[in-house]
């Protein structure tokens, strides 16, 4: 139900901060590093765990203070259960370093891949059996523990004791700029769900959370695969601007190759969509899904922003970017209150837009590229995913008056949309198709 989604949402508010220091930066600073040694491993390796336990005892302590901000008892409960999700996750967060710094994304993804299944299964079953609210909380809980498990057994780090002022400090020169972005960054971003949730309350918020979680499924699971990948790569490349820059431009095309036909086809049947697999009562989410999908394409893009500052060691640029986009997120989140939850994800997308436009301006300088490299790399397949979607819309509305069932007019314009696409690519992007191709047999 959207109010289940709602409290959830409220809860994630708490953990999303607490998630951002987690790690302190040391997972990015590790991958950054041209060399490392067991000092600097071993150092990072306890404070995280330490940082983990901290921030699980205070999300606990912190609970009841939460769920009084958002007038919401129910929250108490979930945040404690969630609380233990951070000692948790904090005891392998330098085993993801060390694999993530191999590129060993293969492995990383079948354990994402276990870890979600499960989480799924346990949420599914404790919702079934009534748990409410509660049933998300313990899917997010049972992925953590099923990934740390999984993490243990696939990096070759076995702890002992060591602890190096001289390691942790060099680390910290990278990471405080990056740790200041990302709580800079989690006020912007998470600034939504906190003004929807105190002012227009738990079932709009529970609108607007379930419409980002669509659009974000693609985001994370395709295209932030690729920029992922791209950090480690960029770090071994540092020295060498040249090959960074074609390899940022060729990532930053073939995301939008991918991104840009989902998220058309998701705009153009976000109606039929809805109504087959969340069903009727999800309907009033129509317009806000229609925002956020765009919100979801320029974010996919942007994704690529802080791998390319970091691998440069550029964290200063990350952070002040992230002081514009709190500067413009939130006033456009508080203006659009006067037009509901739709308006508030209008203004998402105009401030998303104008911080885009910024941060991909300043990482072209830093890679000495202009702005026409951007648009050669972008723009073709944007125009083809709306030609596609135009497409679409004509065989949506050559089938408005039949009598096919929902489902299967949707699964028809979905194979439509797929195979005009490919069509098109095949004939005007065949380079884009065959790397994308590439990148994904590769994974």
């Amino acid at each position: 139900m959207p109010a289940d989604y709602g409290l959830v949402a409220m809860a994630m508010v708490v953990t999303n901060l607490a998630n951002l220091v987690r790690d302190m930066g040391m997972t990015q600073a590790l991958i950054q590093r041209e060399a490392l040694n067991e000092e600097t491993i071993l150092t990072s390796f306890w404070f995280t765990v330490i940082v983990g336990v901290a921030l699980g005892v205070a999300v606990a302590v912190l609970a009841p203070l939460a769920a009084t901000a958002f007038e919401a008892p129910a929250v108490t409960g979930i945040l404690w259960l969630l609380a233990v999700t951070f000692p948790v996750l904090g005891s392998t967060t330098v085993h993801q370093a060390l694999l993530e710094r191999e590129s060993r994304f293969p492995l990383l993804a079948r354990i994402a891949a276990v870890s979600a299944v499960s989480g799924l299964a346990v949420g599914v079953t404790a919702a079934y059996l009534g748990a409410g609210a509660y049933s998300l909380a313990l899917s997010s809980l049972t992925s953590a523990v099923v990934s740390s498990g999984q993490l243990w057994l696939a990096a070759p780090l076995r702890p002992r004791w060591i602890w190096s002022r001289h390691e942790f400090r060099g680390i910290r020169q990278f990471s405080d700029y990056l740790v200041g972005f990302n709580l800079i960054n989690y006020f912007s971003l998470n600034a939504d769900s906190m003004i929807i949730g105190r002012f227009l309350g738990a079932d709009s918020l529970g609108l607007y959370s379930l419409a980002y979680k669509i659009v974000d499924f693609p985001v994370n699971n395709l295209t932030f695969v690729a920029s992922r990948a791209l950090f480690p790569v960029m770090s071994r490349q540092q020295t060498v601007p040249e090959e960074m820059a074609n390899l940022y431009l060729r990532t930053l095309a073939m995301i939008a190759f991918v991104a840009a036909p989902m998220m058309a086809g998701l705009v153009v049947l976000r109606v039929p969509f809805i109504a087959v697999v969340l069903g009727s009562k999800w309907l009033a989410m129509s317009d806000v899904l229609m925002w956020l999908t765009a919100v979801g394409f320029v974010s996919s893009l942007t994704c690529t922003t802080g791998s390319v500052l970091m691998a440069r060691g550029r964290t200063d640029f990350l952070f002040y970017l992230g002081i514009v986009g709190v500067v413009l997120q939130v006033p456009a989140f508080i203006i659009g209150l006067k037009w509901g939850v739709e308006g508030v994800a209008a203004g998402h997308l105009i401030a998303t837009v104008m911080t885009a436009v910024l941060a991909f301006y300043v990482v072209l300088r830093v890679l000495g590229r202009g702005s026409s490299h951007f648009f050669r790399s972008v723009g073709k397949p944007m125009a083809l995913a709306g030609a596609m979607a135009l497409v679409v819309m004509g065989c949506r509305a050559a089938l408005s008056s039949s009598t096919v069932p929902a489902v299967v007019e949707l699964v028809l314009l979905v194979l439509v949309g797929a195979a005009t696409y490919g069509a098109l690519a095949f004939v005007f992007a065949r380079e884009s198709l065959r790397e994308v191709s590439r990148f994904f047999r590769r994974r």
